[in-house]
């Protein structure tokens, strides 16, 4: 009697030869998508860098640097609006050919996207044992997937060294009391003002000494663009800043901050300053105590996290390219996700889990890349469209809320926890 074939082996999960395949397919499948969407944005055609680029062509020839200006199909007339600090490090930047900067802001951008991520997930991937080189693949990938990262490549943005400045000092530096704590928050704040937020989180969360030094910092590199610029520094800290026309129109829906949320509601007239400073007052109070909470149980990245949210909703103009701090809430909350003590039972994982996955959606989908918003002031008039036309707004707002706060089980960010 023939002997029965012997039956094939069973793949399982413990296949090294087939895992590899998965995760393969896995990352070619995420990189495949990603000049999907990245497509609708190439209009932008580095935008705001060219900008920057004719602004300090402008400065150069001697002109006054804030009365640069040139028409824009949707926010009218556009101006240099950075603080002078920025202006004397994009000067060197217009000596050089278009394209070459370009590609130095590109590749920068991209390195740092690199960089930032693993400073995220690296205590994640040694508290959970997950495979080093495929999650961080993965990571970067939806990292550059998402509609913040996508407009700051594609319009030329300096976000992300901001972020690297930020990231840098508040998960290292100040945690282990360097000599150097708060110069990176404080060299942030000078380049763009928004991260002036993180030395309020400092004051907050009672690192005195950091927060000296990054207000030091800020003073410092404030001062050093005055001595080069004196009138041009005056102009900007005496006029320009206040005049938040100069931005861009605050109801325009790539403004997701709360004043355009306000905006939105009551276009073509201006929103209730009264109202908005009142929403702002405790948006910002609920959310910074709940970062400061977070710092002192030895949780940094959720404090990051609150902060930079509550920065995105207090902020006048906040652009979709500014909201990169839903890339750390989103790494908080599959930590504490796959955190979650068993005997809370399946209920506090799944909901943690969702809500990073429905972030994650939201984020890649984003507010702008698929729509074209107009030009023109439309009021907000149905329940529907007040979702559409504010989802970051909302989204941050939940956030503030739900993020969990308190350390991980197992390694943090190498963190000491605050004194009370």
């Amino acid at each position: 009697m023939p002997a029965e074939p012997a039956a094939p082996p069973a793949v399982t999960d413990d296949d090294p030869g087939g895992r590899t395949v998965r995760r393969l397919v896995a990352v070619l499948a995420l990189a495949a998508v990603l000049p999907v969407l990245y497509l609708p944005g190439l209009v932008h055609d580095f935008f705001d860098l060219k900008i920057y680029m004719r602004a300090m062509d402008w400065w150069a020839a001697g002109n006054p640097l804030y009365d640069y200006v040139q028409p824009d199909r949707v926010q009218g007339e556009l101006y240099f609006t950075y603080p002078p600090f920025s202006a004397l490090l994009l000067r060197p930047f217009a000596l050089l050919p278009l394209g070459v900067t370009v590609t130095i802001f590109t590749v920068l951008t991209g390195l740092a996207v690199v960089v930032t991520t693993r400073w995220l997930l690296a205590p994640v991937i040694a508290r959970h044992g997950l495979p080093r080189v495929f999650t961080l693949t993965v990571a970067v990938l939806l990292v550059l997937a998402v509609e913040s990262t996508r407009e700051t490549i594609t319009f030329g943005q300096i976000n992300m060294l901001l972020v690297v400045l930020i990231l840098a000092d508040l998960l290292f530096a100040v945690p282990r009391a360097g000599r150097w704590a708060g110069v990176g928050v404080g060299l942030a704040t000078a380049l763009k003002l928004f991260p002036g937020i993180f030395i309020v989180y400092l004051l907050a969360t009672r690192r005195w000494r950091a927060a000296a030094v990054a207000s030091a910092t800020a003073a410092a590199a404030t001062l050093l663009a005055a001595a080069v610029a004196p009138r041009d520094s005056w102009r900007f800290w005496t006029h320009e800043l206040w005049a938040t026309d100069r931005v861009g129109r605050t109801d325009y829906t790539g403004n997701q901050s709360l004043f355009g949320l306000l905006s939105r509601i009551t276009a073509p007239e201006k929103p209730d300053r009264l109202l908005w400073l009142l929403v702002v007052a405790v948006v910002a109070g609920y959310g910074l105590w709940r970062a400061a909470r977070a710092a002192r149980a030895g949780d940094p990245l959720t404090g990051l996290a609150l902060t930079g949210l509550v920065g995105a909703l207090v902020s006048p103009i906040t652009w979709t390219h500014h909201i990169y701090w839903f890339i750390p809430a989103v790494v908080v909350l599959a930590d504490a996700a796959l955190s979650a003590d068993p005997a809370e039972g399946a209920r506090r994982r799944k909901a943690l889990a969702a809500l990073a996955v429905g972030t994650t959606a939201l984020i890649v989908y984003g507010v702008v890349t698929f729509y074209d918003w107009g030009i023109a002031p439309v009021r907000t008039d149905s329940p529907g469209e007040f979702l559409v036309r504010n989802t970051y707004v909302l989204l941050s707002l939940v956030l503030l809320v739900a993020l969990p706060v308190g350390r991980r089980a197992g390694k943090s960010h190498q963190m000491d926890s605050l004194p009370e």
